[in-house]
Formats: C-alpha cells, structure tokens, sequence
C-alpha cells in the first residue's frame, strides 16, 4: 500500500461472481474507515464476456477513481487473464484459479498465484457458483489487503441469509488453500 492507495481488479467471465467479489473486498474496506472506489464493467455478452470489477482503497480521500498501477489482479478465466492480467505493476501480485487459467510466462516480475478456487469449491462444498468467494479468501489470506474478520462480516452482509453458511464456509475454505499453498 505504498503512498496509502491500494489497487485491486477482479476479473473472469459474465456470471462468475466478479462483481459480488469486489464488492465485498469494498464493503469490507469502508468498514474499516477506508476511502472506497469500487468500478465494473462488462463484456459484449453479459453472460460469458470477460469482466471486471476494480477497488481502489486509500487513506486519503481518492482523487483520481480510475486504477493507474495494480497491486493486485485476481483472473477467473482465461479470457480475463489474457484481457487484463498485463495491467498488474511489476512486483504485484497476480492470482489465478489454476484450474482455468494457463498463466504463460509473459509477464515476468509480477508474483504469480495459482490455486484451484473453483476445484476446491466442487470437491469441498459441492458448488462450483461459490469459486468467486473461495478467491476472494485467499485474495484477502495472501494480500491482506483488508483483513480477513472484516472481509468474512462483509460476505455475511451481502450474500443472502438462506446462502450465508456455505459463503462463509467457501471464504475460510480459500484463506486455507492459500495458507497450504
């Protein structure tokens, strides 16, 4: 978090939780008295397009709401990895679910995560819909972009009651697979 500001993008395909991500890692940021920016945007295809959501979280108010140097890129899909991930700053973190993204060897001095967030949601709590929540565990294990009490209240406050165990369950599932990894 250098000079106080912390940029972070969230990416993958319509439909696999990217906004949600993001807005939790948001909401669990302003909690914290942070300043907030959270931003999306969507693919040609709502559904299946590759898209993002970016949070930027300072100390200090936020002047300019558009990311300049990523600290942090999460990419769910291969299309998103090729679309986004050459934006990540040299030295910043880029995650990727291993089981969907073939990472390449383009982008040397960033430091690459791969961990099957979407494997482990089906092996472990037999719903792959919760990948996005297993990601933004490890997001938070690995980053500490925010940290992991605040980051859990917030899934428990945007997810809806009757889906708030197994969200839960799937946040502490990805701050262990980053753990063991």
């Amino acid at each position: 978090m250098g000079d106080g500001r912390f940029e972070i993008r969230f990416s993958g395909s319509g439909g696999q939780g990217i906004l949600l991500a993001a807005a939790i890692v948001a909401e669990a940021a302003t909690a914290l008295g942070k300043h907030v920016v959270q931003t999306q945007s969507y693919g040609p295809a709502a559904r299946g397009g590759a898209s993002k959501a970016e949070v930027i979280i300072a100390d200090d108010e936020i002047d300019y709401p558009e990311v300049e140097a990523l600290d942090v890129s999460l990419c769910l899909s291969q299309a998103a990895y090729e679309k986004y991930a050459g934006d990540t700053r040299p030295g910043g973190l880029l995650v990727h679910d291993s089981g969907l993204v073939e990472p390449g060897d383009s982008l040397p001095g960033r430091v690459l995560r791969g961990l099957p967030f979407t494997q482990a949601a089906a092996e472990h709590l037999m719903k792959t819909v919760v990948a996005n929540i297993v990601a933004v565990g490890a997001l938070v294990e690995i980053s500490g972009m925010v940290p992991a009490a605040a980051a859990e209240a917030a899934v428990v406050s945007r997810v809806p009651e009757r889906f708030r165990a197994l969200n839960v369950e799937a946040f502490r599932l990805g701050r262990r697979l980053a753990a063991e990894a």
